[in-house]
């Protein structure tokens, strides 16, 4: 029987299936919430207990005017893997995150890596271009004085409002898919996160660049269980060069989808068979 959904101290976790548990993660941007992990869900409830929060400052949870820092969200990624734990017993779970969501599970899993099983991390941040970046542990690229900017109460809520009006969202989806073709739910259920009270505070946050890890590198190339990592060819988030730091790492895998930044929903039937495969011990799925 499906355990139902729960609360965590102002997070809100979703619980869809039965079986084994599998940890999704969305990502971050103006109107994401764990809506994004649609059709993994849809998916992997018919053979896991699937665990999809809603990340603070989104969806169902808390939207409070504080610090949102990588570190909120990697303890927040760390309480829910403990109430896993709880419901299931002490294994390690396997996880999958999306985007920028992939950086705050890697510094959990780098954290605590008994308790991950595996991690198949789609469209991963921090690897664009040919940088390194192994900055001081904890450190972001926050730019100086411009949350303060953005935020500043005579306009900052505004902003966002003018950010996520339904043309604007369309246009930002498309830009992530690489093509006009965007999933119409998705669009929908992203104007619909965007107007809950509270919905600007975490994504000014991140529009200042304070969710983005300075340490990312350090943190993907601690990871010592499997990672399946896949990205799309077409859209904003094509640049991958970055992997060339981890490339020659045996338990980095890749799968490139013709497509956008999102396979799994451009994708599903191949995207499905090929975590399958991953969730159940292969290591080269696609």
């Amino acid at each position: 029987m499906t355990t139902p959904d729960f609360r965590l101290d102002g997070l809100h976790v979703h619980v869809a299936g039965d079986g084994p548990p599998v940890l999704l993660v969305h990502s971050i941007n103006a109107a994401a919430g764990a809506h994004e992990m649609r059709p993994l869900v849809e998916h992997l409830r018919a053979t896991h207990t699937v665990y999809t929060p809603d990340l603070p400052g989104f969806g169902a949870s808390a939207r409070a005017d504080l610090a949102y820092t990588p570190r909120l969200y990697t303890d927040a990624l760390h309480a829910v893997v403990q109430a896993i734990q709880a419901r299931h017993g002490p294994a390690a779970l396997p996880a999958v995150a999306l985007s920028l969501g992939c950086e705050f599970l890697a510094r959990a899993a780098a954290e605590r890596p008994a308790a991950f099983s595996r991690l198949a991390l789609v469209s991963p941040t921090g690897l664009m271009g040919t940088k390194a970046r192994r900055g001081p542990p904890g450190a972001t690229r926050a730019v100086p004085g411009l949350h303060a900017l953005v935020a500043a109460p005579w306009w900052g809520e505004g902003l966002f409002r003018q950010l996520t009006r339904p043309a604007v969202v369309r246009y930002f989806l498309r830009r992530t898919w690489g093509s006009d073709a965007i999933d119409e739910t998705m669009w929908a259920e992203a104007v619909a996160a965007a107007r809950a009270p509270g919905a600007h505070h975490a994504p000014l946050h991140f529009l200042s660049a304070g969710l983005f890890s300075a340490d990312v590198l350090a943190l993907y190339e601690a990871l010592a269980m499997p990672v399946w990592a896949s990205h799309g060819t077409r859209g904003d988030f094509t640049d991958y060069r970055g992997r060339v730091h981890l490339q020659q790492r045996p338990n980095w895998h890749w799968t490139v989808y013709e497509g956008g930044a999102l396979p799994f929903f451009e994708h599903r039937a191949a995207f499905a068979a090929a975590l399958d495969r991953f969730l159940a011990g292969e290591s080269r799925p696609a």
